[in-house]
């Protein structure tokens, strides 16, 4: 039986990506994001990868999607009327938060401002301790009382936090119950099933942040799936989640919070793919669309993960400034740097880029529909990195004259430049902001990146990463086939995966085999259960992990198992993993402390198929260029010829020298002078230095 035809669709914050596998080959689009109805965006798209097929929409298989509005109802704080219900003396601690001070010495720190507003936070009179067991019994005549209130109000959507539910759900089922009951269209929230983890902060923002974004995703998922099925494509949709994987569309609109990076999470599995393919073992992971970029680490073919990371940082780089959320993710960092990136100038006469976009409406300056604030897209096309005429394959022209207006207008008049200085000013301020987020990522993890290849992708990322790479001293970068919609292929390459998370607080000195052993199989069953859901035949491969810290330690180590680890379990292999992993990240264990375990998880997912290594490929002449163009290099400061090159007429082993551009619908290659560029047989261009560096 033949493979199914599979749509993947990403929606970013300027292009919504559309790509269609199988009937003998792979075809895909961008098309501006529709804001006001952004299923509008993957119709369009739909249909004009189907024309290129020469198929139906009916003959689909299978839609796999991933979306940013999730995260942007988060940053834009556009969600729904939202209401919290929390154990009595807690109602404060989503704007306690943790009480540590992310920048330590700036006497006029800002945190930043609750999801929700403390008249939106109510309180119940009931307790648990530590343990699950019951100190103050819920009174349901309170709960019964407490939702006429919220009815009064008018609440769309209310998240249930109670103190140590994760342990013992009992009170929290129970409130759900009376809102079922007293409010049938309010939708409901519990942390106990959206995070049942430990650390009441992380748990309650969490919470309310899958409570305010659950209406709003709810009727847009709805709406997705009625058009598509009117378009005749009425197949089962998926939805890319922020762990890497693949759930289906009723988990998803029960759970929007795990859609919050689920378009990057794409990009990164697909970087992942084409390391696997290339034989790369450290990968940094470039993702530059048009309203941000994305970098994640990328070790043995796969990418890094953590359990906790914040969205909408208030300050650049800092942790512990933005809103945490607490669910498997991959571990990357996000800044506003995008095609779309405004920039403007500061009070010091500094040029400051993002984190403010222009978006797909008005978009950039040079796109015409109404902008007029210079954007990196602007600064691009000055720069003589992209072409006027054969932006995205000639299907949207742009308007050099509106950029140059804009640029010189906004930032060359304020700071006596003229438009190509200013042009300069603004795409060195960009580069610099990425290239700067790469090496504070880095460090947090210990790598050194000098020893990395980048993969880049996104529209925008190949306009920039040879210029990255200098900044940041790496040698060599892969720029794949469809690098230009990374993220919506790499939907195609995901599993469909489930990880389910437990917090039991577990003494080494108290370790119960058979306990543990009744845990894991809890667990794994709730993980392939979701898997099944979506993929009921298919095999699964379990995974086990416990995040273990010493006694007194704020925080926590996630420390891999195998899967005869978890079948018969024992506290002296589970310490000797635990101090292994420690070592390898601090240099050393400590001796006479107790290791704890807080955290238990089990992650389930199906097999990713094996991949065909690239082989070398080899050398051939030097293919002549289709045309020249004025390129302006950063390193020299200066304009120079630079030959371009169809990236579809380079055949496998054709080398061609910076400067150069090489060209095609979807993005566009910039080689500066310090650059040379091979095709592998597999079609990826892969960038190296000139001149190997001595160091």
């Amino acid at each position: 039986m033949a493979d199914p035809i599979r749509l993947g669709a990403d929606i970013g914050g300027t292009f919504t990506d559309v790509v269609l596998e199988g009937h003998g080959g792979r075809h895909s689009t961008k098309v501006l994001t529709t804001y006001s109805a952004p299923e509008d965006a993957i119709i369009e798209g739909m249909n004009r990868v189907c024309g290129l097929a020469g198929i139906q929409p009916g003959q689909i298989g299978q839609v796999i999607h991933g979306t940013t509005l999730a995260t942007n109802a988060l940053i834009e704080r556009r969600g729904a009327r939202t209401a919290l219900i929390t154990t009595e003396g807690f109602r404060d601690v989503i704007e306690m938060r943790s009480e540590s001070r992310f920048e330590q010495y700036d006497l006029n720190l800002q945190l930043p401002a609750p999801l929700l507003p403390r008249n939106r936070r109510y309180a119940v009179r009931e307790r648990l301790d530590a343990d699950g067991g019951t100190l103050i019994p819920l009174d349901r005549v309170e709960v019964e009382a407490l939702a006429e209130d919220l009815r009064e109000a008018g609440y769309d959507s209310i998240a249930v936090g109670l103190l140590h539910s994760y342990v013992n759900d009992a009170h929290e089922r129970l409130i759900a119950e009376v809102l079922a009951e007293k409010l049938p269209g309010v939708m409901v929230s519990l942390s106990s099933a959206v995070s049942s983890q430990m650390r009441e902060y992380e748990r309650f923002n969490t919470t309310i942040a899958n409570a305010y974004i659950k209406p709003l995703m709810k009727s847009y998922l709805g709406r997705l799936k009625g058009r598509l099925a009117a378009e005749g494509a009425d197949c089962p949709v998926f939805l890319m989640h922020s762990g890497g994987g693949i759930v289906d569309i009723d988990t998803a609109a029960e759970f929007p919070v795990r859609l919050v990076e689920s378009g990057p999470a794409g990009g990164a599995v697909f970087a992942a793919d084409i390391a696997a393919r290339h034989g790369l073992d450290k990968v940094l992971s470039f993702d530059m669309g048009g309203t941000t970029a994305k970098i994640c680490l990328i070790d043995h073919q796969t990418p890094k993960t953590a359990r906790v990371f914040e969205v909408a940082r208030s300050y650049r780089f800092k942790k512990g400034s933005g809103m945490p959320i607490s669910i498997p993710v991959i571990d990357m960092v996000e800044i506003g740097a995008g095609g779309g990136s405004l920039a403007h100038v500061d009070a010091m006469n500094q040029i400051r880029v993002g984190p403010e976009s222009a978006g797909s409406e008005p978009g950039p300056a040079c796109y015409g529909r109404g902008g007029d604030r210079p954007a990196v897209t602007d600064a691009d096309l000055v720069l003589g990195k992209l072409d006027a005429d054969h932006f995205a394959g000639g299907a949207f022209p742009l308007h050099p004259d509106r950029s140059h207006f804009a640029l010189q207008t906004h930032l060359g008049d304020h700071l006596g430049m003229d438009t190509t200085e200013a042009a300069f000013g603004l795409a060195e301020v960009v580069d610099e902001n990425m290239a700067n987020a790469a090496r504070v990522h880095a460090v947090e993890n210990g790598e050194d990146l000098s020893t990395y290849t980048m993969i880049a992708f996104g529209g925008a990322a190949p306009l920039h990463a040879a210029r990255l790479c200098e900044k940041l001293g790496i040698d060599r970068c892969l720029v794949p086939v469809g690098a230009g919609v990374g993220s919506a292929i790499g939907f195609l390459r995901a599993p469909f995966s489930f990880e389910a998370t437990r917090s039991v607080f577990t003494r080494i000195g108290e370790f119960d085999p058979a306990r543990v052993r009744a845990l894991f199989a809890e667990m794994e069953a709730e993980a392939r259960g979701f898997v099944l859901s979506c993929a009921p035949r298919a095999e699964t491969l379990t995974e086990y992990k416990v995040y273990m810290r010493y006694a007194g330690q704020g925080w926590e180590i996630p420390v891999p198992l195998t899967p005869e680890d978890a079948a018969n379990p024992d506290a002296a292999t589970f310490l000797q993993r635990f101090e292994a992993d420690y070592t390898r990240l601090f240099g050393r264990s400590v001796e006479g402390m107790e290791a704890e375990i807080t955290v238990w998880s089990v992650n389930a997912a199906t097999p990713v198929p094996p991949v065909a290594p690239v082989e070398s490929a080899e050398s051939a002449s030097t293919p002549s260029p289709q045309g020249w163009r004025d390129l302006f290099d950063p390193a020299l400061g200066r304009y120079i010829p630079a030959a371009i090159h169809a990236r579809a007429g380079l055949i496998a082993g054709a080398t061609v020298e910076g400067p150069a551009v090489i060209v095609e619908d979807e993005t566009t290659i910039v080689l500066p002078t310090s650059r040379r560029a091979t095709a592998r047989p597999d079609g990826c261009i892969d960038i190296h230095a000139k001149e190997p560096r001595d160091d």
